[in-house]
């Protein structure tokens, strides 16, 4: 089985020696993220995310199905992580790694089961349709983020994503294209992030968005998912060295401060894309139009 490369004497050495002095070996600050960019795709809820050097493309659709038996008022919302040989030389086809297995469990912890997305919205009519929406994350390249990276990119597609309108008259339900109705947004109840901390030296050092490198050194990892409203979603505690309580808070400060700036960067993005795509007040107009 396919493993990465692991850091070499020297390596391990030097960066942990530099810790120690109080710098990374990029110079970043310790509670400091790499360069972030978004870009988004021609069609609604295509996001391309860049942290550093890792790269994840996310790509939201949606159909029309049958809800399951036991959630009749409800849609149905899922997410597939998909890390290829592509993004590292230690994913392979066909066989889950370890990594994607925890990625897969703390996105759907983080976004799923905190209800981001509100699914009874997603209901069309009650036991017979509704929609399923689905989040495809394509991990492109790995460079340590992975995380927090995709949960960046989930939530940046959801928002950005439009879906078909509809309309229901008795029990005929009627899909509207592009040239009848303008496409509505998904209705989301929060907007949750991952700020994922890297543990070195007993716990003396703490780390935000660890690279590839520091993340193959680190003695242990949590993951914190809140919103911007100070919200905690989920806490994941990845083994290695024990964080007592009143420690475990003051982190949780940190990583709630974190989310405000994400939350801020990924909004700016999505109103500088709404404005390319509004030419000339085009949008404003149809949805007024939809209003009447």
């Amino acid at each position: 089985m396919p493993r990465e490369a692991e850091p070499s004497s020297n390596e391990r050495a030097f960066v942990l020696q530099a810790l120690k002095g109080n710098i990374r070996v990029d110079s970043r600050a310790f509670d400091a993220f790499r360069d972030m960019t978004l870009t988004f795709g021609d069609e609604p809820g295509v996001v391309d995310v860049r942290l550093g050097n890792t790269r994840v493309l996310t790509r939201i659709s949606a159909e029309v199905t049958h809800p399951f038996p036991d959630r009749m008022f409800d849609g149905i919302f899922t997410i597939t992580a998909e890390l290829s040989p592509m993004a590292s030389p230690a994913f392979e086809v066909g066989r889950q790694a370890e990594q994607e297995s925890i990625l897969s469990r703390i996105l759907e912890k983080a976004i799923r089961r905190s209800n981001a997305l509100d699914t009874e919205s997603l209901c069309i009519v009650a036991g017979q349709k509704c929609w399923n929406v689905r989040a495809d994350v394509h991990v492109l390249d790995y460079d340590g983020g992975l995380i927090d990276a995709s949960c960046i990119a989930v939530t940046a597609a959801l928002r950005h994503f439009r879906k078909p309108d509809v309309s229901v008259q008795g029990e005929v339900v009627t899909i509207h294209t592009l040239a009848e109705r303008v496409p509505v947004q998904l209705s989301m109840l929060h907007h949750p992030f991952c700020v994922t901390l890297s543990f070195f030296h007993n716990g003396e050092v703490v780390l935000v968005d660890a690279t590839l490198l520091e993340q193959q050194l680190c003695e242990a990892e949590l993951v914190i998912t809140a919103n911007r409203h100070g919200e905690i979603c989920q806490i994941a505690k990845l083994g290695g060295v024990p964080v007592d309580a009143l420690t475990l808070l003051n982190y949780a400060e940190v990583a709630l401060g974190k989310v405000r700036e994400l939350d801020h960067i990924v909004s700016t993005a999505l109103e500088q894309d709404a404005e390319k795509r509004n030419v000339g007040g085009v949008m404003t107009e149809l949805s007024a139009e939809n209003k009447r």
